[in-house]
């Protein structure tokens, strides 16, 4: 079994972020979101340098940095958008997790935006994953 987390950093100051992570023994972040380079996320968001940015605001903790925007959620429109997702996953979920893989350092930590795991599709993907591939999800909130 696969001790894994969700967090997500909505309205965190990155001192506190980063404490959490390190906190729980995060050794690598997955970031699930689908367009992790918007300027608009500040400090979160995905720079070009990988110094700079999330990337490197984690590379200074010691926590190394996985984006999989493919894990995103196209479904966000929508009112119905976390059956949309759940669907989604149950008829994709092998493809889309094959970047996912053993050798990534864990504990790993699912990340997101919303800071509620009940608000972000990042509970879907841990539902996923315990049910495919008998993970174990703390939610860090």
């Amino acid at each position: 079994m696969t001790a894994a987390f969700t967090f997500g950093y909505g309205g965190r100051p990155p001192a506190e972020f980063v404490g959490l992570l390190t906190g729980h023994g995060v050794r690598t972040v997955v970031d699930v979101r689908a367009r992790p380079d918007r300027a608009s996320m500040g400090r979160y968001a995905l720079a070009k340098d990988p110094a700079k940015g999330l990337a490197g605001l984690l590379a200074k903790a010691g926590i190394e940095y996985l984006s999989l925007p493919e894990l995103g959620n196209p479904f966000l429109g929508y009112d119905d958008w976390q059956t949309r997702y759940a669907d989604y996953l149950e008829a994709a979920g092998h493809l889309l997790f094959d970047r996912l893989t053993e050798d990534i350092p864990g504990p790993v930590c699912l990340l997101c935006a919303e800071k509620r795991v009940g608000d972000c599709h990042r509970r879907h993907l841990a539902a996923y994953l315990e049910r495919h591939r008998g993970w174990a999800f703390t939610h860090i909130e």
